[in-house]
């Protein structure tokens, strides 16, 4: 196994800049290595977004200008509204926790950004995303970074072999104490502090999702009951949309023990707590997966899933159902399997694929 082959010397290289750190070193590397570099930034939403906002392109600029680099903003508001923002919304109408940071790398950052970067005479994109590409005789594959605790393969799981032969991820190898020593040793004008890390609700505000739905879908804001698993009434919420499984703040019920988020129901407009044994469950079904490989893996592979991006991936086994569907069976319970989520498929440290949670799975044996 080995990493892709170097770009040609003379190559130019569009880099995805958000206007921090991680993409502001990407930018500097390549530029250091010779490439002929282009800084792309997508402008995606129109107001108060906590990533690509205005602020950002600034932020991005300025260090283009300072490397001596030429800088091009790519608007895809209106695209972003409807790939990311609209099924964000759908998904949460229907009771779902929804992925879109998923959704936004494989049809903005690595879509639409890749296909205007091609279009601008680019070889490549690279961007300051935490993980690694390997070329190998079957094809492309995705690997953790070496620095697991900022590894982002969970995020970039639905990533074609066409779009990974054409990524660079120049920080595959680096820890962030690194990064933010080679952008201090450059003086390049960004600082760790200048900017959050990318959060995966880069379009809420602090005020949370909950709002953010109510302004799209006032009706939303309606008052319903929270009730255990036996239907007995514990007091009443603002609106379903508020609340994902397995969250135990916010609840606003008196109880004699932790209460969690069993179960939403969008139709009673219900919310059903109960236990943390009663969210442990150790099947659910994965839906729609995206195989990296193009085709599903043996039967019965032993494998691990992660279900949350910050949950760290368990030991389970597959079974196969049809290509874009698979049955989990963890080797130990797992809390709070969440519908709609993505849950993200390794083999070590190799993402073979995932797909989106689908609930809980019920053997019929």
């Amino acid at each position: 196994m080995a990493p892709r082959p170097e770009p040609a010397p003379s190559a130019r290289i569009g880099v995805g800049m958000s206007g921090g750190l991680d993409s502001s070193v990407v930018a500097a590397l390549l530029h250091e290595q010779g490439y002929e570099v282009i800084g792309l930034t997508l402008h995606m939403f129109r107001e108060g977004s906590r990533c690509c906002s205005a602020d950002d392109i600034d932020r991005a600029r300025r260090v283009c200008d300072f490397l001596g680099i030429a800088h091009s903003t790519i608007n895809v508001v209106d695209y972003f509204q409807e790939a990311i923002v609209q099924p964000f919304v759908e998904e949460y109408m229907r009771g779902r926790t929804p992925s879109p940071c998923v959704h936004c790398n494989q049809y903005v950052k690595f879509g639409a950004l890749h296909t205007r970067a091609m279009q601008m005479g680019c070889a490549f994109v690279a961007t300051g995303h935490y993980v690694k590409v390997e070329l190998r005789a079957d094809g492309y594959h995705l690997l953790c970074a070496s620095d697991r605790h900022k590894d982002q393969s969970y995020f970039l799981h639905r990533l074609s072999q066409v779009q990974l032969s054409r990524c660079l991820f120049p920080l595959e190898s680096w820890h962030k104490p690194e990064v933010a020593a080679y952008a201090e040793r450059r003086a390049l004008p960004v600082s760790s502090e200048a900017k959050a890390e990318s959060q995966d609700l880069c379009f809420v505000s602090d005020e949370g999702h909950g709002p953010f739905l109510e302004t799209v879908h006032p009706e939303l804001k309606q008052r319903g009951e929270i009730v255990d698993s036996g239907g007995t009434t514990l007091g009443t919420h603002p609106g379903y949309h508020h609340f994902t499984v397995g969250q135990r703040r916010g609840l606003g019920v008196a109880a004699s023990g932790r209460l969690y988020v069993q179960y939403i129901d969008p139709v009673a407009n219900r919310i059903v707590v109960g236990g943390r044994e009663a969210l442990l469950t150790r099947e659910c079904t994965v839906d729609d997966v995206h195989w990296i490989a193009e085709h599903p893996p043996p039967v019965g592979l032993r494998c691990q899933v992660r279900i949350r991006y910050r949950t760290p991936a368990a030991p389970a086994e597959l079974t196969v159902s049809s290509p874009r569907r698979v049955h989990v069976h963890f080797d130990k319970p797992q809390f709070a399997i969440a519908p709609g989520q993505a849950a993200v498929i390794y083999l070590e440290e190799e993402v073979l694929g995932g797909g989106w949670i689908g609930g809980p799975y019920r053997s019929s044996h």
